[in-house]
């Protein structure tokens, strides 16, 4: 009988699509509960073997959906034929078109100076009668206890049911795992690059590079200082750690938290 969940190099990964996600997130707000969606590619997995924490915080996710194709292919391998690429943009972009319907609403946090208002200005024009009430664009560092407070405060007056966090793997999945609790929201979803893809800040990859999981390569050249790490090294190392994991030469366990 086949696990619910994915084991990947000791990360815990829904082998869904976006409809279950949708469907599933429907249900968490529905039944008034609280959980954060990691999504998850490569880089995701790989910042996770360096640190308990990392790994902690995709653990604790309501769902970590894989946001890039490496790992379809390796679900759809295993027997998810259902499994499909829940890519960060396409999500938000989904479920900003079921909240019209639902009435969920919706807050902004991250981006650079300008984004997160202009993400609202284009969510409000793509999608009418979105309800979007509230944007914080945050420092470049963890939040000092004055702006944890405030940020606290904004949440509480505006009890946004979705709380998109917009910075970059794995600052945001570390941020959600903190303030999960202590913010009065449903959800919390991690979705990096999406705020910049949404306002023109980054090109998206052709669809079809994106379809044969050349996305990265894609990215590395709009942005090879930043990127040619995280590609360069990451990439083959996970290669590596999974070929081990899947030949059983060495163990991955999902650790649980306590």
């Amino acid at each position: 009988m086949r696990s619910n969940t994915l084991n990947i190099l000791g990360i815990r990964v829904h082998p869904v699509n976006i409809p279950e996600a949708l469907h599933r997130i429907a249900d968490l707000i529905q039944n008034h509960q609280k959980g954060y969606i990691t999504v998850t590619g490569v880089h995701g997995i790989m910042e996770s073997q360096r640190s308990d924490v990392i790994k902690a915080a995709h653990t604790g996710s309501f769902l970590t959906v894989p946001d890039g194709m490496p790992l379809v292919y390796i679900g759809r391998a295993a027997g998810y034929t259902e499994m499909h690429r829940c890519y960060g943009p396409d999500l938000m972009l989904a479920l900003m078109k079921e909240s019209v319907k639902k009435g969920y609403t919706h807050f902004f946090y991250g981006g650079k100076d300008g984004v997160a208002e202009s993400l609202k200005e284009t969510m409000e024009t793509r999608f009418p009668g979105i309800r979007i009430v509230g944007t914080y664009t945050p420092p470049f560092r963890p939040l000092n206890e004055a702006e944890k407070k405030d940020l606290q405060e904004r949440i509480a007056r505006l009890k946004p049911n979705i709380i998109w966090v917009g910075l970059s793997t794995p600052k945001q999945e570390l941020f959600m795992y903190e303030y999960l609790l202590c913010l009065e929201t449903n959800l919390m979803v991690g979705v990096g690059a999406a705020f910049d893809f949404h306002t023109g800040q980054i090109k998206s990859a052709p669809s079809w590079m994106q379809k044969l999981a050349l996305e990265w390569f894609y990215r590395l050249l709009q942005e090879p200082r930043r990127l040619w790490k995280r590609y360069l090294i990451n990439n083959p190392l996970f290669i590596w750690n999974y070929t081990l994991q899947l030949l059983n030469l060495k163990k991955f366990e999902v650790k649980e938290l306590t």
